[in-house]
């Protein structure tokens, strides 16, 4: 009876080890060590609240030379020397990115940073802008002469900044229990990330706005096994399964970057190097800063502000002089 029981657990652990299946869609082969998933478009919380800012009433031009990892961590390992950084190095472009998104839920193309090419992709950019005059003075005629190529754009503020901090095992723990050879674990462990955002008038050098933002990245980890003795103490059982959740720390970056960005507005805004054009009809003046701030930090939805009566009557206000009904 038992080395039955022993034969149908050893058939359902090496099934188990030859398909695995994950949690979101994906089913991973051992043998190939790889797995099959969509590719995805991510919208986190912060994205979706820069797309849904107002527009501001002049978009301002800046530019982006470096924003760079300056925590100088590498990925641990048990031991061994690693050259890999811990955090993404791409910080830049997701910078670029969260600036075009902001206002882009009524214009695509965004409604509040004109962004220009600057850093290592102005050197292409200059390259190609040869190529087309010298082009276009090769074919030129009398009749048809050659034209200037349109000057580039100058950047009225220059943002800068970088990943600041990157804080390992702020905080962890775990529980388990163990009974007559079966046990069971939980454990989890907090990481953080800062990112610290700066913008600088281009004609003075003045620092005008400096922000700095906080984003944690949790880790889940979860276990069995069986360790028993069977048939007199003559046979071992032995089984261990867990699987442990990390959360992507380019994710946890880029949020922190599109939160910077929202407290940039907003920082802008309030001490008046641009102006938030809000939606005909709202009195602006009967809003406090606190209200202001926690509609920044919300999808501009009204069946979701109807849950709090008084931000809602405060921000989707009279217009004209009719009272909005719930």
């Amino acid at each position: 009876m038992k080395v039955g029981l022993i034969a149908i657990l050893g058939a359902l652990f090496i099934s188990g080890c030859a398909s695995v299946s994950i949690p979101g869609d994906k089913v991973c082969n051992s043998s190939l060590m790889e797995c099959i998933e969509e590719p995805k478009f991510v919208e986190l919380p912060t994205y979706k609240k820069l797309r849904n800012l107002p527009p501001a009433e002049v978009m301002p031009v800046v530019a982006v030379y470096k924003f760079d990892d300056l925590t100088g961590q590498r990925l641990s390992s048990d031991g061994v020397a690693s050259f890999s950084t811990a955090v993404t190095q791409g910080a830049k472009d997701l910078l670029i990115d969260s600036l075009k998104a902001a206002g882009a839920k009524d214009d695509p193309k965004g409604t509040w940073f004109r962004v220009v090419e600057r850093g290592f992709g102005l050197d292409n950019l200059v390259r190609e802008r040869q190529i087309v005059r010298s082009t276009r003075e090769q074919f030129a005629t009398d009749e048809a002469p050659a034209e200037g190529v349109q000057p580039l754009l100058f950047a009225g503020m220059i943002l800068e900044g970088g990943i600041i901090g990157y804080d390992t095992n702020i905080e962890t723990g775990g529980n388990g229990a163990r009974y007559l050879g079966i046990g069971t674990t939980n454990q989890y462990r907090r990481d953080s990330v800062v990112v610290s955002l700066r913008a600088v008038s281009t004609l003075t050098g003045e620092v005008l706005l400096n922000v700095q933002t906080y984003k944690t990245i949790l880790s889940t980890g979860v276990g069995g096994d069986v360790f028993r003795f069977l048939d007199m103490d003559t046979k071992l059982l032995e089984l261990e399964s867990g699987m442990t959740e990390n959360e992507s720390v380019t994710w946890a970056v880029r949020s922190a970057i599109e939160a910077a960005v929202l407290a940039l507005i907003q920082q802008g805004d309030e001490r008046g190097y641009w102006k938030i054009v809000y939606p005909e009809g709202w009195d602006v003046s009967e809003i406090s800063p606190e209200d202001r701030a926690t509609w920044m930090q919300v999808d501009i939805d009204p069946e979701d502000l109807k849950a709090d009566k008084k931000l809602w009557e405060k921000m989707l206000l009279k217009k004209n002089g009719d009272d909005n009904e719930d």
